[in-house]
């Protein structure tokens, strides 16, 4: 394919809080950048609720998209300049690929909903699934941008995404265990939550990653930045992630979008309380445009809306969602889920709906994993490239990496509303309430 047929005149950027710039060259990542696709993630959260535990985390989807376009060109100036290929199986780096990975990196996330994960969870979404079908459908300006290169790059582009494109160097750029995406949200994200878990030496991972015949490896001299890196991506997901308080008003999210469906479907959300946007959810009958026109700002528009409902629980949902009022939460272990439904019943006995005052919630990452073919999603393990040019996987060379593979970090909890702890109104308290604060006070991990 010839690429310089769509480089710009001149080079334009964008100004970047983490990156300095975003270095736009080619004409095709400018038309994608103002698609309508592409500028609704102007209008979704990175992290969702995590802006109500950490107040600056206000940062979107689009930029993080560019993020990882960046990163993402950065790695093949490198490799165009230090690693280009001579002949034909080398497993040097061929710079004809360079247009399906920087596309496949800015349009990674185009197939997010509205407050991300959150909104996967209720109505069983797929933002992979829908990204692949943005990029592949005719309905959609980006699909129409992609076809300018030729009839097919659309489908590139979506096998990217779904890690089936044959060449394992674009696809490792994008999706592996150290990738553009990561790199660009721990970074991002440390940015705009005020903390310093997530920082770590991007500049001197760009220098020593390089291609190999099976995807992306690293210069063993490099391994104390991957080291970091490893480290970083850990405390993230301890310190900002996983933080109960945003779980908590994740909870609250989902149990107003419950609601509202339960609602629906019972033919009490009508009139001007009917959440149009959100119909095509409720029936399970999702197009591409359908899909295309939610964002952040539609739901809480919907949210205001019914802070007046009739109903009494999607109005105490809303306002605890729009006003901040998160769950609590208590950990628990999974030989303790008998005392866990007991209490769930504690919650219904204490004047809420057991279905939508209180919830089991777990999270779960694994910060590093070699290679296992046996497992059921496979991981791509991170390679480092010794000065004989052998390749020994990371956890083998490196002990701090070592201690944390293959452990998974995380935690089960249960969430249930703050009144439980306390009575607003100092009124007695029951034997049910009784017997929930004391566990709950016995128990220091209540948050």
């Amino acid at each position: 394919m010839e690429q310089t047929q769509f480089l710009l005149p001149h080079e334009k950027v964008f100004r970047d809080p983490v990156h300095k710039y975003i270095h736009i060259e080619n004409r095709i990542i400018l038309d994608l950048i103002n698609t309508p696709e592409f500028q609704r993630l102007r209008r979704i959260k990175q992290l969702g609720t995590t802006s109500m535990t950490f107040h600056g985390a206000e940062h979107t989807r689009f930029a993080h998209c560019l993020g990882v376009y960046e990163i993402t060109r950065r790695i093949c100036d490198n490799f165009a300049r230090n690693y280009p290929s001579k002949k034909t199986g080398d497993g040097l780096w061929n710079d004809d690929e360079r247009l399906v990975a920087l596309c496949a990196a800015l349009l990674h996330d185009i197939g997010h909903g509205p407050y991300s994960h959150t909104f996967e969870h209720i109505f069983n979404t797929d933002h992979e699934a829908w990204t692949r079908q943005i990029i592949t459908s005719p309905q959609t300006e980006v699909n129409q941008i992609l076809r300018h290169v030729s009839s097919d790059f659309p489908e590139k582009v979506a096998s990217v995404i779904a890690k089936t494109y044959p060449n394992e160097q674009v696809v490792q750029m994008i999706s592996s265990q150290i990738d553009s995406d990561r790199m660009d949200y721990l970074l991002r994200d440390a940015y705009f939550t005020g903390t310093n878990y997530g920082t770590f030496d991007l500049d001197r991972i760009m220098r020593v990653i390089r291609p190999y015949q099976d995807g992306i490896a690293f210069n063993i001299e490099g391994m104390h930045a991957i080291e970091d890196y490893i480290v970083s991506r850990f405390q993230m997901y301890q310190q900002v992630y996983f933080h109960p308080v945003s779980r908590g008003m994740e909870v609250v999210l989902l149990k107003l979008l419950q609601r509202a469906q339960f609602l629906y479907h019972n033919q009490q959300l009508t009139d001007e309380a009917l959440p149009q946007l959100l119909v095509p959810f409720f029936q399970k009958k999702i197009s591409v445009t359908n899909y295309l026109r939610l964002d952040d700002d539609a739901l809480n528009t919907y949210f205001n809306l019914w802070r007046d409902h009739p109903d009494s629980i999607l109005r105490d949902l809303v306002h605890r969602f729009l006003d901040r009022h998160p769950f609590k939460s208590i950990t628990y272990q999974p030989e303790q889920i008998d005392l866990v439904n007991k209490m769930r019943d504690w919650v219904k006995d204490a004047g809420f709906t057991r279905e939508f005052y209180s919830a089991l919630n777990n999270s779960f990452d694994l910060p590093y994993d070699s290679y296992d073919p046996s497992s059921k999603e496979p991981k791509t393990q991170i390679e480092l490239i010794q000065p004989d040019d052998t390749l020994v996987e990371l956890s083998t060379k490196s002990d701090i990496v070592s201690a944390l593979s293959g452990h998974f970090t995380g935690d089960q909890r249960l969430y249930f509303p703050k009144e439980m702890l306390l009575d607003p109104q100092n009124r007695t308290l029951t034997p049910y309430l009784q017997n929930f604060q004391e566990h709950i006070n016995n128990n220091s991990l209540v948050n």
